[in-house]
């Protein structure tokens, strides 16, 4: 018998064998997954990874002499884990079990206590977390092994969090043990998702203002990230010697000091005496991005004793004397003169540096000095406002944000190297104030977006703001517009939309009152920006509960908006997990229908939302402060919440996406790259592709997310579907209302559900565009995606 070998060598076979390997390597994930749905892991404890339970996390604050256990006492078995606290608090083990979605399971497991007391409603007990309205009763008091159980539906949850706890829904002192856990099926629905788009039913169209950002001074949003300046500190707020200061010293640390008198700007001014032995004495900054022929340009201001010169200012992007560009400032004087700068880097690094010395006698001060790429757009990144023009944003908020209670603009305008730096109020590190209302309007105007200022009502108040009002919109006839005329720029800004304070229910704002209290302060707030610009549009502090009904009831007449924001956390499960974003849109926008009918203030009035901060925010810190890094799964969650925005297009006017660059960003940069993260495509994507007259959906879509709209002239029908299970389906739909020619474009960005970008690498997620034909019954989704396509109807 003779046998054909299709291949002509056996390296020919390697990628077959590749392919092969990866397909059988996904199948054994998947079983691997669905043998571990409804199994708790470890549920005696009999297994350990070293001293503690094998796959169970603690959880909770050790303090009141409070214990996380793991003993050698068991109901079955030798083991089981144990929680003890001297004090009340909340503590609990806990671990994460995959469901199945839309069943019934039934928890149970067994407890035994000693001297447990607690606040009402809590106890030792067994309880879930990420499903809503499911608690066994606790146990109180000295008990022997004692089996409590809950049964409970998991509707559009994947996976659920168990926690065996101390305290659960209050505090709890005394010692309890925990063994046999178990979940058991119940019952489950078989899911067979299909979808009806009825083009003839439709709703209120989408607000464009939906797709808006928020950028605030905190982290790397602006400086590190936004802005193009490269030298921290550059107006020496911090002493040299202090621990976050980036400048060190080059020579004896002896001869440097920072002196107040007759500083340059803020309080004090680096002054470098110089020994006179011709050795070198000054001060360098490292850590730069440089770029490999790339030129760069700024300034330093300088005075000091003539003597002093030359003074050397270079730019190092190695160890080598060849390694350097220098610019030497030949005379000096005791009145500060500003020294422009150039260089060009003959080497990409992280590593590079700036250092300003002298080998002469005499003394010198370094007033401030700054350094951007060339390629800055009216100091803007370039790289980084490409992505905005992307992004195509049509408000953005500014400039805070828990920084604006704390914040007064007039730091912001005047000369850039004058403005003092300050302490910033709400956040790590410093501000600069190289960036202000000048500088924002710039960036506004950059990427064609309207501007949406957050005035100070924390320890601010109607002055400050009326004040901001007339800078931007008053003619020059009035004193804050002939200022800003002063400042640049005659023209008024015009801006349209103002915030009204930031989150002012919050103990932790600067400013913070009673509602009651608040309620006056803002109208007194209103009725002075109002004085100003009768025109402009106000939003209002909102946040739902006792706050908003005591705001709609004594402001409705001082608003036009109501501001709510969110956030969500890391959930197991990708499902769980992604709709988060929805429920809460859906929660917020519920809650203020109800406040429409129910408080008499809000009769006759249209007041909707601006959601002007929403987002995930968990997990650690990559890009600096609260620089979180943004997977597959969380974009998810950013387009299933966009869709819930259409569906609620009645009463949510407008979004703004917290926030851009870096800080819980869609946009994550280097020193010298930056990239979309996950999120920012999703919001790119949509911007760019979906419709904006949203059509009733019908049918049985679950467990997917799908949303429909007509394009504004009614010629194409727009189609999103996200799909954040590990299944590919091919959708049946159903369309009434318009027929389809049977071609279109489909977008589609999907992967692994923990994939992300890094700026500097290649993507890992992307947009994939694809020309679609023979549309006629059903949609190819596949597993962990979001798929939007774009169908011409027949005329």
């Amino acid at each position: 018998m003779h046998f054909h070998f299709p291949f002509k060598s056996v390296q020919a076979l390697i990628p077959v064998i590749i392919v092969i390997s990866m397909c059988l390597l996904l199948a054994c994930t998947g079983n691997q997954y669905a043998e571990k749905i409804g199994s708790v892991p470890n549920p005696s404890f009999e297994v350990a990874e070293g001293d503690r339970p094998a796959e169970w996390q603690e959880r909770g604050s050790r303090r009141g002499g409070g214990t996380l256990g793991y003993e050698n006492i068991g109901r079955t078995g030798t083991k089981s884990v144990m929680i003890s606290s001297d004090e009340r608090t909340t503590m609990s083990w806990r671990t994460s079990v995959p469901i199945k979605l839309y069943s019934q399971y039934r928890l149970s497991g067994w407890i035994k206590t000693e001297n447990v007391t607690a606040d009402s409603g809590a106890g030792a007990s067994i309880n879930l977390q990420g499903i809503r309205g499911v608690q066994m009763p606790p146990l109180t008091g000295t008990n022997d092994w004692t089996q409590v159980e809950t049964v409970f539906e998991t509707e559009m949850n994947d996976a659920v969090q168990i926690n065996c706890s101390l305290g659960g829904r209050g505090q709890a002192a005394g010692k309890a043990w925990y063994d046999d856990i178990s979940l058991e099926l119940i019952s489950s629905k078989e899911l067979n998702p299909s979808i009806v788009i009825d083009a003839a039913s439709t709703r209120e169209p989408i607000s464009k203002y939906i797709y808006g950002q928020f950028i605030e001074h905190l982290g790397r949003c602006i400086y590190g990230g936004l802005w193009a300046e490269m030298i921290g500190d550059r107006k020496f707020y911090y002493d040299f010697q202090n621990e976050n200061s980036p400048w060190r010293v080059t020579g004896d640390t002896s001869v440097v000091s920072m002196v107040r008198e007759d500083s340059f700007v803020g309080e004090q001014t680096p002054q470098i005496a110089l020994p006179g032995d011709g050795s070198a004495h000054g001060l360098k900054q490292g850590e730069l991005g440089l770029i490999k022929d790339m030129g760069y340009e700024g300034r330093i201001i300088i005075s000091g004793e003539p003597g002093a010169a030359p003074v050397e200012i270079s730019l190092m992007w190695g160890d080598g004397e060849q390694d350097m560009e220098t610019v030497l400032v030949e005379n000096i004087g005791n009145e500060y003169k500003t020294v422009p700068l150039r260089f060009v880097s003959k080497k990409s690094t992280d590593s590079g540096s700036i250092e300003i010395i002298s080998r002469g006698r005499g003394s010198f001060r370094i007033g401030t000095v700054s350094l951007m790429p060339e390629n800055n757009i009216d100091g803007f990144r370039s790289d980084v406002l490409a992505l905005l023009k992307e992004l195509d944003a049509p408000v953005y908020r500014w400039p805070g944000g828990n920084f604006v209670s704390g914040y007064d603009w007039k730091d912001g305008i005047g000369d850039r190297d004058r403005r003092p730096p300050r302490k910033n109020p709400a956040w790590q590190g410093i501000e600069p104030n190289d960036v202000g209302i000048h500088e924002f309007i710039t960036l506004c105007r950059l990427i064609d977006t309207e501007p949406y200022v957050t005035v100070n009502t924390g320890l601010g108040g109607a002055e400050s703001a009326a004040q901001e009002v007339e800078y931007c919109n008053g003619s020059i006839d009035t004193p804050m517009g002939k200022l800003r005329a002063e400042n640049g720029h005659p023209e008024p800004f015009k801006v349209t939309w103002w915030a009204v304070g930031n989150e002012m229910y919050g103990s932790w704002q600067l400013g913070n009152v009673p509602v009651e209290q608040y309620v006056k302060k803002h109208n007194s707030v209103v009725e002075a920006m109002r004085t100003v610009d009768p025109d402009i549009l106000l939003v209002a502090v909102g946040s739902v509960g006792r706050w908003d009904q005591a705001i709609l009831a004594g402001c409705a007449d001082y608003m036009d908006y109501i501001s709510e924001h969110f956030y969500c956390q890391e959930r197991p499960g990708i499902i769980a997990h992604a709709v988060q974003a929805p429920g809460q849109v859906r929660r917020i926008s519920q809650v203020m229908r109800e406040y429409r009918s129910t408080i008499p203030a809000l009769t006759g009035k249209d007041i909707r939302i601006a959601m002007d901060e929403w987002n995930y925010w968990y997990g650690p810190h990559v890009y600096g402060e609260l620089g979180t890094r943004y997977f597959l799964k969380d974009a998810l969650g950013i387009a299933e919440g966009l869709h819930e925005y259409y569906r609620n297009s009645d009463i949510v006017f407008m979004a703004n996406y917290a926030q851009t660059v870096n800080v819980i960003g869609c946009i994550k940069t280097t020193k010298t790259e930056a990239a979309f993260a996950t999120t920012g495509l999703v919001l790119k994507l949509y911007r760019n592709h979906f419709g904006t007259v949203p059509v009733d959906i019908g049918g049985t879509p679950e467990p997917l997310d799908v949303t429909a709209a007509w394009s504004d002239d009614r010629t194409k029908q727009t189609v999103a579907i996200v799909n954040p299970t590990r299944e590919r389906y091919n959708i049946p739909f159903e369309l009434s209302g318009a027929s389809l020619t049977g071609k279109g474009t489909r977008w589609l960005i999907t992967g692994d559900e923990m994939a992300y970008n890094e700026p500097g690498k290649k993507p890992v997620v992307t947009i994939q565009e694809k020309q679609v034909n023979n549309i006629t019954g059903n949609f190819e989704v596949p597993p962990i995606s979001i798929s939007l396509y774009v169908m011409p109807v027949k005329k």
